[in-house]
Order: C-alpha cells, then structure tokens, then sequence
C-alpha cells in the first residue's frame, strides 16, 4: 500500500500543505518537487511565513486527492537537501525557474513521511488502509458504522 500512496503522489503532486503558526494551523497548496522513497522534496523562500513556521515548529501534514481518492502524509521537515538534489529540483522544476533568478536563492527541504492516510471511496466499503512507515504496519481506519468491524 506504501507503493500505491506514493505512485498516486507522484501523479498528484500538488498538495493541500498544513503547518502551524502559534496555536493555529495555516495551510496552503504546494508541489511536490521530487520523491525519493518516502522523503518528499519541496522549495520556498526564507521570505515566506511557511519558511518561519517549519523554522520554529517542523511538523507537517499534506493531502493529495483526486476524484475519490485522497492520500494524507505526517512527517516533518528536514532541510539538509544535498546540493545535486537541490540543482535536479529547481532545474526540472519551470515554476522555480519562472520565480528565481538561481537555484540557490530558494529553501529546499524534505517531508521524512511518518505515516500515510489512503483513502479510497469508491468501492464498498470505502477503502481506509493507515500505514505507519517506520514499521510497515498497515491498520485499517474507520469508514463508518455500516462496516465497524
């Protein structure tokens, strides 16, 4: 199922990107810029207020969705990005290219992925698989009282 929630990333790769500023929780849509296994690799600006919030609190939840299925990541930040990871993103990436001048003007930094979320309504019942990534464990998640187990 690992496999599955990745590959769907991978093809979904823009992402609803929630972090926290104090006490409140701010979100907003980010692109996944690479995948290494179940490390995610984003960019931004020391400018921006997301930059300060993953500075001062680096936990982070990201969802992909796409007709009725979604895949929902916890994680936290990490920027010790390698230097040819950096370069690889930003010359593949247009956006980044469109935005700034030089790959090294932009803050890179990496998802390390803790658990995954897959949810997929479509069949009956509803698809609801929680993995822990350490371990590999797969639980199902609760879909509704019609199919408690």
């Amino acid at each position: 199922m690992i496999t599955q929630a990745i590959e769907f990333l991978r093809k979904n790769n823009e992402v609803s990107f929630a972090t926290c500023e104090a006490d409140k929780p701010k979100i907003r849509v980010f692109q996944i810029m690479k995948i290494e296994g179940t490390d995610l690799f984003f960019a931004t600006s020391a400018k921006k207020a997301v930059y300060k919030q993953l500075q001062a609190n680096p936990c982070i939840e990201i969802m992909a969705f796409k007709g009725k299925i979604s895949v929902k990541c916890v994680g936290r930040a990490f920027f010790d990005v390698k230097e040819e990871t950096k370069r690889w993103i930003y010359d593949n990436n247009p956006v980044l290219q469109r935005l700034y001048d030089d790959y090294s003007g932009i803050e890179y930094f990496r998802m390390e992925v803790e658990s995954i979320d897959y949810y997929d309504l479509q069949p009956t019942p509803p698809l609801f698989k929680h993995i822990d990534v350490a371990t590999g464990n797969e639980a199902d998640g609760f879909v509704g009282d019609k199919y408690s187990k």
